[in-house]
């Protein structure tokens, strides 16, 4: 078995997994640490080259590429990559196969990791959460929420555990809608799905939303935004591209109320 790694700089991971995908549209094992992000994909010897080490370019900027074999027993060795991730006093984000920690009455999110975006280990992903957890503490986990870009509709499952209904995802991929799809039904909650471009369609509103998206489609989706939510968490943003997107949805209204930060990302809390 092949494990062929890609690490770049986190402005250039949305162009990196971009590529990986067409090669794994099954899905990708994510890393990240001080400075960059790395994107591994599994392939048998013949379907993934053996390149060794080597340096590259993407769109100017420089990435770290290799190969190695590894044992064949590198399904079960996966596994222990994936561990549950728990969120504040609320949530805790699992694969199926782990136990919960020991300790508290938390909320259990069981995604396993897969098609789609989203299994709570990434710092965008959490810090959502987090803000989820907070508006849902102060009270307004009581009316329709949609996820922009659900993914593998984590935030939309945390949203129903949270106590919002009617809770709505869309996505542009099949995959990520058929993911979203069987981890709501595996999570024992409803989530109304739909198919929809949020590059060229306009972004379903509801009073709160959730948008763990790029910085790019973030602002694509501000400048076209007819209706602004009353509360919207947004993520997927590098702390320098955090204050356009900001700015971007404050000429629609809305304004900032709360910022987080983990590593090298950022997510909002903006309100009307």
């Amino acid at each position: 078995m092949i494990r062929l790694a890609v690490r770049c700089p986190p402005g250039l991971a949305e162009v990196v997994l971009a590529e990986l995908l067409v090669l794994a549209p099954g899905g990708v094992e994510e890393d990240e640490g001080d400075g960059y992000v790395e994107y591994a994909i599994y392939g048998a010897a013949g379907e993934l080259p053996e390149l060794g080490t080597l340096a590259a370019e993407v769109e100017g900027g420089p990435i770290d590429v290799t190969s190695e074999e590894i044992p064949d027993d590198w399904t079960d060795r996966w596994r222990d990559f994936h561990k549950p991730i728990v969120v504040g006093d609320r949530l805790v984000v699992a694969p199926s196969w782990e136990e919960d920690p020991p300790g508290g009455e938390l909320e259990r999110i069981v995604v396993d990791p897969g098609q789609a975006f989203g299994t709570g280990a990434h710092a965008t992903t959490r810090m959502c959460l987090e803000l989820l957890i907070e508006l849902a503490d102060a009270g307004a986990a009581a009316g329709p929420i949609a996820d922009w870009g659900t993914g593998s509709g984590v935030l939309a499952i945390a949203a129903a555990k949270l106590g919002f209904a009617p809770v709505a995802g869309c996505d542009h991929e099949s995959a990520a809608l058929a993911a979203a799809a069987e981890n709501a039904v595996a999570n024992g909650v409803e989530v109304a799905l739909e198919r929809r471009n949020l590059r060229s369609e306009p972004a379903p509103c509801a009073p709160t939303v959730t948008a763990n998206l790029t910085a790019p489609v973030l602002l694509e989706v501000a400048d076209r935004l007819e209706t602004a939510p009353s509360r919207l968490v947004c993520s997927g943003l590098l702390h320098r591209e955090a204050d356009g997107v900001a700015g971007a949805f404050a000429r629609a209204g809305l304004a900032e109320r709360r910022r987080l930060t983990d590593g090298d990302w950022t997510a909002l809390l903006l309100e009307r």
